[in-house]
């Protein structure tokens, strides 16, 4: 059984299908629990069955699928995602079917034969079967050394930190400027009150800072959108200073009505109700000294 990757304590599962006589399913079964002895454990299950096994996951070192004699079966993708499932990190999947050769190229690890006579019957009286060209092809996978979203905590033990490229002693001198040097008698540094002229020193004129276009028009002057001259608040005093002053106003608007509408710190305390803005003027002798 070395050549089905079955070794003594493993845990095998195998799979048969309608088409294995029991003679031939029971010779494979002790083929198996001969190669795994005492310590290892063989699971027979239907290929049918085997989606509603609820086997546990993870639980077994060999899946072997179709290997038992005369068995004609061919695996769904369900088959397999389920042998794949059960299956421990590293273990082996063994698959047997029929393949024609017209469904395309395949690797074989194991071998390929053709099909008995009885084999060429069952695979015929299969609904939508055809035994033209068919042979037996035994396929050999291996599941990875992990399970499916298993995490694994890096270490950065042994990780080398890149060295810091070595750099010339005279191009550092030449590009690093200290405090000491600032009072190197032979560094020259300029002033920044002899870059400008006696224009530049001057204050320049309201119009000289009008942008292009700002204050320009047929009628009267006009700012520009986004003024940033001064022009815009210019003419916004001079409308301010021009518009009349709006007449004083009650904080309440009722002080004309009378006492029983005026608030406590109303001035017209005691005087009769007057027309809204008629002038009213407030009688000395009841004016009292807060």
């Amino acid at each position: 059984m070395d050549s089905l990757g079955v070794v003594c304590g493993n845990h095998v599962a195998l799979t048969w299908d309608g088409s294995v006589s029991p003679v031939a399913l029971e010779q494979l079964v002790l083929r198996v629990q001969e190669a795994v002895s005492a310590g290892g454990k063989v699971s027979v299950e239907h290929v049918e069955r085997l989606l509603l096994s609820s086997l546990p996951h993870s639980s077994f070192h060999v899946v072997l699928l179709g290997l038992a004699a005369g068995s004609v079966c061919v695996h769904s993708s369900d088959v397999l995602a389920e042998a794949a499932r059960i299956l421990k990190p590293g273990g082996t999947l063994l698959i047997q079917e029929p393949v024609a050769p017209a469904s395309g190229k395949y690797r074989t690890l194991l071998f390929r034969e053709p099909l008995s006579p009885q084999q060429v019957q069952a695979l015929a009286d299969t609904p939508g079967g055809d035994a033209k060209d068919v042979s037996f092809v035994r396929i050999l996978g291996k599941k990875p050394h992990f399970e499916v979203g298993s995490s694994q905590p890096l270490s950065f033990a042994n990780r080398t930190v890149p060295m810091k490229p070595s750099m010339d002693p005279v191009a550092v001198k030449l590009w690093t400027l200290s405090a000491s040097d600032m009072n190197d008698d032979d560094l020259d540094l300029l002033d920044s009150d002899e870059l400008l002229d006696q224009d530049d020193l001057k204050k320049p004129s309201p119009s000289s800072l009008l942008s292009g276009g700002c204050g320009e028009g047929a009628e009267k002057k006009k700012a520009c959108k986004n003024c940033t001259c001064g022009l815009a608040e210019e003419l916004q005093g001079e409308k301010a200073k021009q518009s009349p002053a709006k007449p004083a106003s009650s904080s309440c608007g009722n002080c004309y009505l009378g006492d029983a509408f005026r608030c406590a710190s109303c001035p017209y305390l005691g005087m009769p109700a007057f027309k809204p803005g008629e002038k009213v003027v407030l009688n000395p002798a009841r004016l009292q000294d807060a």
